[in-house]
């Protein structure tokens, strides 16, 4: 994981985060996604500082664990269209450009230590990114699931691996290309989601995960982690789809889908 200088990645208190808000203690680093009024889209810059801090856990010792949440009622809505679509907002983030293209799935597939997605807000497309690389996810009860990508155009290509790590490939594959929505009790079931917990009950349930977690031989599991994802490497399964993603969003089907998305119509496909 070296998108970054590690010079830079050391210094990463001095930098200015726009997109996430993070915080650290006792062997513990939570990252929290910071865009509620764009429902934690997934713009550029967001994911650069997910990465950047995503680095920084990996270069330091002392954080064993790490903890993925999101401020608003919605945890993630995918990747931001208006952004793919060439309309990318301005932002007062200094956090500096990464030296290649960051994938999502990698960043989380390589950094090798626990992380438990503590979810209480829906999941959406490529928010599921996120949530498939965490070795954990803990939901409160009611939260929607959603692959609207083909209503729009769009198939989720890299969510499409992701998601077939941690539940079937037939379920998988149907989920994609009907487009439809989830509920919390069948993600749990079909192995999305570890846990369903009350409201009330989300931040000792955690706790209590972290403090089993960080207990243990933290290199112990850092090699486990590390063994772990060379047996299910797929860096080159990352490629071919993040290419195949950027040629289903120049297609016809996907302008179409983008602009019936944004005037909320249905779309008029070829």
């Amino acid at each position: 994981m070296n998108y970054f200088k590690e010079k830079d990645v050391k210094k990463i208190k001095s930098f200015k985060f726009d997109f996430i808000q993070w915080n650290e203690k006792d062997y513990v680093i939570n990252v929290i996604l910071n865009r509620p009024n764009k429902k934690n889209a997934l713009h550029p810059q967001m994911i650069n500082e997910i990465a950047f801090v995503f680095q920084y856990v990996s270069l330091n010792n002392n954080l064993r664990a790490l903890v993925l949440k999101a401020n608003g009622d919605v945890f993630c809505s995918g990747l931001d269209l208006k952004a793919v679509s060439g309309n990318v907002e301005k932002n007062n983030s200094t956090v500096p450009k990464p030296s290649s293209k960051i994938l999502i799935s990698e960043i989380f597939n390589k950094l090798y230590k626990p992380k438990i997605c503590q979810l209480e807000g829906d999941v959406y497309a490529g928010g599921f990114l996120l949530i498939a690389g965490c070795n954990y996810v803990v939901s409160v009860d009611g939260i929607k699931f959603g692959l609207p990508e083909v209503k729009r155009g769009i198939f989720p290509m890299q969510v499409m691996e992701s998601l077939s790590k941690v539940m079937s490939v037939r379920n998988v594959i149907d989920w994609c290309i009907r487009g439809y929505n989830l509920d919390v009790k069948k993600a749990k079931k079909w192995g999305l989601v570890s846990k369903i917990v009350n409201q009330g009950e989300i931040e000792s349930f955690v706790s209590k995960w972290l403090n089993e977690v960080t207990s243990n031989s933290p290199i112990a599991i850092k090699l486990g982690l590390e063994a772990s994802d060379k047996i299910n490497s797929s860096e080159l399964n990352h490629e071919y789809l993040s290419k195949m993603l950027e040629k289903v969003l120049k297609s016809d089907d996907a302008v179409e889908g983008i602009k019936a998305f944004k005037e909320k119509r249905r779309p008029k496909w070829n």
